[in-house]
């Protein structure tokens, strides 16, 4: 099995990557089968972002790590070879910003606005072209995928959604008006148009995936399916039962 490791730059993910590189042999990702990534999610984020097309086998030496199967430095072709395989779509953002450009971008996990100043943000939320929610006086929102759903979106209390639902969780956070208003699952076909309401006085920043565009006026997010990231997990260990037992602990 032909395998192309990237590591983090921490000392441990270095180090195993020199060792597994020495163990099972290393090409240049063009020839590679499989990418073997070793550190934390915020590695393996970076790499399904970089390498489109090529199915992504992760190994923790980082801290959270749940996107990741623990580390083993034996047998790691019968691994890959007995994986459960997880496909990906992530979100597609376009922003509109004050100086009238637009911004392209994508997120595996989730999309974000946040308030860019001392004030609460003033939004207004229309899915497919119809509005939703006329004001909603806030720190921010954002629209999750299911794999991103137990990050951000669940620290801002979110609900967890299972990968085979193809919904998405739009959540507010810190939400000030409506104060009962917790968010909305939608399928995952939807359009989602977010208007800040006051850019001046209460400017906002949109996130994809830290990728953030400052002082936008408004924001539309939709799941791109035509892109596809492949990540394999240990028989038992899939991304899909990691998702219900976080809702257990």
């Amino acid at each position: 099995m032909k395998l192309h490791f990237i590591a983090s730059s921490t000392e441990t993910a270095t180090t195993a990557a020199q060792v597994l590189s020495a163990r099972y042999g290393h090409v240049p990702i063009r020839e590679a089968e499989v990418i073997v990534a070793l550190g934390g999610d915020g590695l393996m984020l970076s790499v399904m972002h970089q390498n489109r097309g090529l199915p992504v086998y992760g190994m923790n030496r980082g801290t959270v790590g749940f996107l990741m199967n623990a580390y083993c430095e034996d047998d790691l072709p019968a691994r890959i070879r007995a994986a459960e395989e997880t496909v990906i779509n992530p979100l597609a953002m376009t922003a509109g910003t004050t100086d009238g450009h637009e911004h392209c971008a994508l997120a595996i996990n989730e999309v974000s606005m946040l308030r860019a100043g001392p004030q609460a943000a003033r939004l207004r939320i229309s899915v497919n072209g119809r509005m939703r929610l006329e004001e909603l006086i806030c720190d921010g929102m954002l629209l999750s995928t299911p794999a991103g759903s137990t990050a951000y979106n669940y620290s801002a209390n979110g609900p967890i959604l299972p990968l085979g639902s193809d919904v998405l969780a739009l959540t507010a956070i810190a939400p000030f008006r409506p104060r009962r208003w917790r968010g909305a699952i939608l399928p995952k076909s939807a359009t989602v148009r977010i208007d800040v309401l006051d850019p001046d006085k209460r400017p906002v920043m949109a996130d994809a995936d830290s990728r953030g565009v400052d002082s936008v006026l408004w924001v539309e997010i939709r799941s791109e399916n035509s892109i596809s990231h492949c990540l394999l997990f240990d028989p038992g260990h899939g991304l899909e039962e990691r998702l219900i037992r976080e809702q257990f602990v």
